[in-house]
């Protein structure tokens, strides 16, 4: 998924351990010229990151027959990892790497782009409504410049009183996902009855994040409506959760703090505003438009960082101008 929106500069806004705190979603249109318009949670200002996810997207559902749905071109990215997550409907995923797939609801797909890979998302035409999610991930230093990769898993259901679990990364209650991930993380599909009541075991050096697709939910006390994203700092070893008079599902992300300061604009996850500089110059080199900034050296810039998927009819998205101010890292709240 393209995000045609820069992140905004992090402000520094620490969380109380044990404190919700709500981050309301704003709309964004997505996608280039069929732009789709997606409820954004994160980044925004007073937080860029919950663990390493640094990139909450959450769409539909949308009837495809009247809005068109997901029509996203080729187009670049480096040092992150894509998570799309469906609820209803289907994608047709195409990139550089050589991976084709169908994304399903209840199904994980994960792109590791390291260090450049190019994709492409359309809904397939038996889609009639679309909904979902897609969320990124940092990659650590470590791994941000490793070769683009990608994976698909169906994590098994888990079923308590009231409740179901499907985890796609990471580990909670008794669950694990066997998905790669290059730091410590948690992502969770969680549905529960109208009423009903659920504690999980949890990390205590993780951050947690939640979504809330459907319904309301309390968490530490506090109550989240549809579409907003709580914030849980860490120092919790279990939290709890309790519906609202409705069914409710969301989604539950997580991890330990980054610990690095990432610099994050279009599709690019960098750590300086001249790296930033050169994958844009590298990505408007490789489809064709006049780039006007110089490659990284020649040494570290590979002929081809991102290259295009096969067999796409529509021309890769451009990249935006950059700001005229010099681009900045931004930091989590400590």
């Amino acid at each position: 998924m393209s995000n045609v929106e820069a992140a905004p500069q992090e402000l520094l806004c620490p969380s109380e351990p044990g404190t919700l705190e709500v981050l309301s979603p704003r709309l964004v249109p997505l996608g280039g010229p069929r732009a789709m318009t997606v409820r954004r949670t994160l980044p925004q200002r007073r937080r860029s990151l919950i663990g390493a996810w640094c990139f909450v997207d959450h769409y539909g559902p949308d009837d495809v027959s009247s809005t068109g749905g997901m029509a996203v071109p080729p187009h670049p990215h480096t040092g992150l990892q894509t998570v799309s997550w469906l609820f209803s409907g289907e994608i047709e995923h195409t990139d550089s790497a050589g991976y084709h797939a169908t994304v399903r609801p209840g199904e994980l797909n994960l792109m590791t782009a390291g260090r450049g890979i190019s994709h492409s998302e359309y809904s397939t035409s038996a889609t009639t409504v679309l909904h979902g999610v897609q969320l990124w991930v940092a990659l650590p230093e470590d791994a941000r410049f490793m070769d683009p990769t990608f994976e698909h898993f169906r994590p098994t259901q888990v079923y308590g009183p009231g409740s179901q679990l499907s985890v796609f990364l990471g580990t909670l209650a008794g669950s694990s996902s066997p998905v790669r991930t290059h730091s410590p993380l948690l992502g969770a599909e969680i549905v529960l009855d109208a009423g009903a009541s659920l504690t999980v075991e949890v990390d205590p050096g993780f951050e947690h994040g939640f979504l809330v697709d459907a319904g309301s939910v309390t968490v530490a006390s506090q109550e989240l409506a549809y579409g907003e994203l709580g914030y849980v700092g860490p120092g919790s070893e279990s939290l709890t959760l309790v519906a609202g008079n409705e069914p409710v599902r969301l989604l539950l992300i997580g991890g330990t703090p980054l610990g690095e300061s990432i610099l994050m604009w279009w599709n690019f996850v960098g750590r300086s505003h001249e790296e930033i500089v050169a994958f844009r110059a590298a990505w408007q080199a490789e489809i064709g438009a006049a780039a006007g900034q110089p490659p990284l050296p020649a040494d570290t810039e590979p002929a081809t960082r991102f290259g295009l998927p096969a067999h796409q009819a529509d021309s890769p998205l451009p990249a935006p101008t950059l700001p005229t101010v010099r681009l900045r890292p931004r930091v989590n709240p400590s």
